[in-house]
């Protein structure tokens, strides 16, 4: 039997309706439920809860409300529009299931960009918890963005003057490393960037605390600088990943076989592969490079001659790869990303540094190969090669819709992946330290489980 110590404690998660949002919520309640007398209730749109199926293993279920935005499939064509709809149609069905539920719930966790959660919590006396599945660096600069100058939101890397290459910790701190052209370009597009403003504004600067999905040592100078601005009590609980559903397949798999599924004939080619030689290739779940870019990418593996394990949804993306790869190669529809990640053949990751993507490759201890295109990624990417010093950035002209060529994508994977050179020793030394804090910060007494435990003393009280 559990202990009685804690008052059973409902939350009602609202993760913001997009894929990374949604993976960072369901980790988040699965960490929270871990703790006895915690459930919660994830609300998503009917389209959603068709394509997660059913909620993980715990004390979370899935409630939903109809589709009242735009499909997940082409929301990237009007992205503004897509905003619109969920800042303005989601508030009035969330309203109507809250009045279903049996009792109200202790908290509302709702993503920061569904912020009109706030003024829902505040009309019913339920605290709202603003979760923020980006990095707590990039949280920092959108949450004080009105702090840079005007010249801020024209340099997108491009302006004449310099100013993109202009770091902003003068101006927001806890921000080191980061410049001007890292927030092109949603933070250049003044639709999206008044949407953006308006979550801090609206939600977060009324929310009643904050949770981030990333954990005090991996970024101890921003969460130090929110905790002194924020008039509300910070808790850095992650790393949000799946590690907990990891450990559980570690403890039961029998002899060391794979659990029967959907594409484990990949895992059996990584077993066959030597230590640390596979670079896997994962661009993203919402964004995808163009064709050109896919092109350069393939040709730069072929001449790299690295092993790759390449994970690409579209079979004609995946024919071309198998055409242009080199043979030495294995494209995919589908992996268990953290899976594979903690896999001992695997040696790189390639991403596009989204902050789900860039936990996993911190608690695999994995160094990474960065190709950014928007939102927080050319971010996560600056944290990645200049301030924790575990991987590589490729040149950020993908922003201006440049393609970098194969010699140069060759030339980096060479550089990640060659086992001797005084480099890679390097990145993998930071990577494995990295590894061990992410791993020490989720054990019992770590940052982060001492931050869960806060938490849920915070919403329960």
């Amino acid at each position: 039997m559990g202990s009685m110590a804690a008052p059973p404690c409902h939350l009602v998660a609202v993760p913001y309706p997009g894929r990374g949002h949604v993976n960072a919520m369901l980790n988040l309640c699965r960490i929270l439920t871990a703790r006895d007398g915690v459930s919660a209730t994830v609300v998503l749109t009917e389209e959603w809860l068709g394509l997660l199926g059913s909620p993980p293993a715990g004390r979370v279920r899935f409630e939903a409300i109809p589709n009242v935005i735009p499909s997940e499939h082409g929301r990237a064509a009007d992205m503004p529009g897509f905003l619109e709809a969920v800042y303005t149609r989601m508030a009035a069905p969330f309203e109507r299931l809250l009045d279903r539920l049996p009792a109200p719930p202790h908290a509302i966790v709702a993503d920061v960009f569904v912020p009109w959660t706030v003024a829902v919590g505040a009309r019913r006396g339920v605290p709202v918890c603003a979760m923020c599945p980006l990095s707590a660096t990039m949280f920092a600069v959108q949450y004080s963005f009105h702090r840079l100058p005007p010249a801020a939101a024209a340099a997108g890397g491009g302006s004449p003057d310099g100013i993109g290459d202009c770091l902003i910790e003068d101006y927001i701190p806890g921000t080191k490393s980061i410049r001007f052209a890292d927030l092109a370009p949603t933070h250049t597009n003044p639709a999206l960037l008044d949407r953006v403003i308006e979550a801090y504004s609206t939600g977060v600067k009324k929310a009643q605390c904050v949770i981030f999905t990333s954990f005090q040592e991996l970024e101890s100078d921003a969460i130090a600088a929110i905790r002194q601005e924020l008039p509300c009590p910070v808790y850095a609980v992650g790393p949000c990943i799946p590690f907990m559903a990891l450990q559980q397949e570690e403890d039961n798999k029998p002899n060391n076989k794979y659990p029967d599924g959907d594409g484990d004939g990949h895992m059996a080619w990584l077993d066959a592969q030597p230590a640390g030689s596979v670079l896997y290739v994962s661009l993203g779940s919402f964004l995808s490079v163009s064709s050109a870019q896919l092109d350069e990418i393939a040709g730069g593996l072929a001449a790299s001659g690295a092993r790759f394990l390449w994970v690409l949804r579209d079979a004609g993306a995946r024919a071309r790869v198998a055409r242009v790869g080199g043979g030495r190669g294995v494209a995919v529809p589908w992996t268990d990303q953290l899976r594979v990640l903690c896999h001992p053949s695997v040696g790189g990751f390639f991403t596009h540094s989204g902050m789900n993507s860039t936990l996993e490759a911190v608690y695999a201890g994995v160094p990474m190969l960065t190709l950014p295109i928007a939102f927080d990624q050319p971010t996560n990417s600056r944290l990645v090669a200049e301030v924790w010093k575990t991987g590589i950035g490729l040149k950020e002209t993908t922003a201006q819709g440049g393609v970098v060529g194969r010699e140069e994508i060759a030339a980096a994977v060479e550089r990640l992946m060659r086992p001797g050179s005084a480099e890679a020793v390097e990145m993998r030394k930071r990577a494995s330290l990295l590894k061990d804090a992410a791993r020490a910060a989720c054990e019992e007494g770590g940052s982060s489980w001492k931050d869960v435990t806060s938490f849920i003393r915070f919403v329960s009280s």
